[in-house]
């Protein structure tokens, strides 16, 4: 009897050592299988060199309408660095995974695109990849690239490829090991990537629909002021277009979420992106500056389509009525400031600010920007008002003619960091920022950067 049971149990025993192993080997071939298959979608072959296309080879009418889409989709703010040849590559782009170097487009042949075919650059904007196979990283926004028309990426090549060529080699990008490693980019586009032209919206008319596809495939707007996950994807649903921190600034929420007391009306929208400054939220700054200016480009109808649509994000106009009492109050404030002080914080204000703040007339003048009203007062991070008030906004950032002197050489942190926290204090209802002092010592140590 013992001797069958020790039997049965070393049978059993023998079967689910069997089993054990070909559950490995089941793994280890779903492994493989599972392997071979991303590397299969991982590799993209490579697309021929041609000889570079001469400008007179494409027509003047898709030339000019190039500039205007590529002007409009910021080539030339991100692939040239400041003073530097224009499509010549070399921005750099900070993210929580190391830099990112922008690349030479110019046609220059060696170190640029000149060997690219019109399908390469289709390839590349459509679906990420460069003409030799290897994956684009993420910080060319392809995700939203992918939406733009063929004719209209058509457009842009010729346009690029009608511009002076670039001789600069590419600087190495800077990302933490192993991220730099392109064949990776493939399982990111499997999580995140999702490639298709524009489709227009059934419940909207043309006018809406354009400016989506202006602002959602050529602008990218989304690019900057929705948040990204762990990976460095968008994020979706609620928290799109929530606002989200870029080069060191943060771009606010064009949602109805935007704390500014005055709201993004039409008219607001058209004055801020189009004129270069807004009679209640001031001019464009940081990173918003160079793609406010290159806007300027577009034709009205396309300027009235894309208003159209970021309004609609945020819900304005609906909201029109309360920019008058928003008003009332800053200006009661202006006269309220005006007057004999005794409060130190309050003397120090009038005696650096309120010469180019001020408005006594009963009218907020678009030059004097109301500090009441502007939203970087109003969010809850101090660091866009931190930055202007240490490194100023210069002409060809802010709206024609006017200048915001940068501070931040005459003022101490602690300076910086009062005046901040009057502002606060008596400009919004919202509760003061914790360590001032610390994160303006943190911001001047960053310095102004690129923008």
């Amino acid at each position: 009897m013992a001797r069958a049971i020790t039997s049965s149990f070393d049978e059993k025993r023998i079967a689910g050592r069997r089993l054990c192993r070909r559950l490995v080997v089941g793994a280890v071939a779903l492994g493989l299988l599972g392997l071979a298959g991303f590397a299969a979608f991982a590799w993209q072959p490579a697309l021929p060199e041609i000889a570079t296309p001469a400008p007179s080879s494409f027509a003047l009418n898709v030339v000019a309408r190039g500039a205007v889409l590529a002007a409009a989709g910021y080539c030339s703010s991100c692939h040239t660095v400041p003073g530097g040849q224009p499509f010549g590559g070399g921005y750099a782009m900070k993210s929580a995974f190391g830099t990112i170097y922008s690349t030479n487009i110019s046609p220059d042949r060696e170190t640029g695109i000149g060997a690219w075919s019109k399908d390469a650059f289709r390839r590349a904007m459509h679906e990420g990849v460069a003409r030799d196979g290897s994956h684009l990283f993420p910080a060319f926004p392809y995700e939203h690239f992918t939406k733009i028309s063929d004719d209209d990426v058509d457009a842009i090549y010729a346009f690029i490829m009608s511009q002076k060529p670039v001789h600069a080699s590419a600087q190495p990008n800077a990302l933490i090991p192993p991220l730099g490693i392109r064949a990776l980019q493939a399982g990111w586009k499997l999580l995140f990537f999702r490639p298709g032209r524009f489709k227009p919206s059934a419940d909207h008319d043309a006018q809406w629909n354009r400016g989506a596809y202006l602002a959602e495939a050529l602008d990218h707007c989304s690019a900057c002021h929705s948040p990204r996950n762990l990976l460095g994807a968008e994020r979706g649903g609620a928290a799109r277009y929530s606002g989200a921190y870029v080069d060191g600034w943060f771009a606010p929420p064009l949602t109805a979420a935007n704390p500014s007391p005055s709201p993004w009306t039409s008219d607001e929208l058209h004055a801020y992106l189009f004129q270069g400054i807004g009679q209640f939220h001031g001019t464009p700054a940081g990173p918003m500056s160079p793609a406010a200016h290159s806007l300027f480009v577009l034709p009205q109808a396309d300027q009235n389509a894309l208003v159209r649509y970021i309004a609609s994000i945020g819900g304005g106009d609906a909201r029109a009525g309360s920019a008058a009492a928003a008003k009332g109050l800053a200006l009661q404030i202006n006269a309220t400031s005006a007057g004999r002080q005794t409060d130190p914080d309050a003397r120090f204000y009038v005696a650096a600010c309120a010469s180019c703040h001020y408005n006594g007339t009963g009218v907020i003048n678009p030059a004097r920007p109301d500090l009441a009203l502007n939203s970087a007062a109003h969010l809850s991070s101090p660091d866009n008002l931190i930055r202007v008030i240490l490194f100023g906004i210069d002409t060809p950032e802010g709206a024609p003619g006017l200048v915001m002197p940068a501070f931040g050489k005459g003022f101490s942190d602690a300076d910086v960091a009062r005046l901040a926290a009057y502002l606060r204090r008596t400009r919004t209802d919202q509760p003061p920022w914790p360590n001032l002092q610390k994160t303006v010592a943190d911001i001047r140590a960053q310095g102004k950067g690129v923008e």
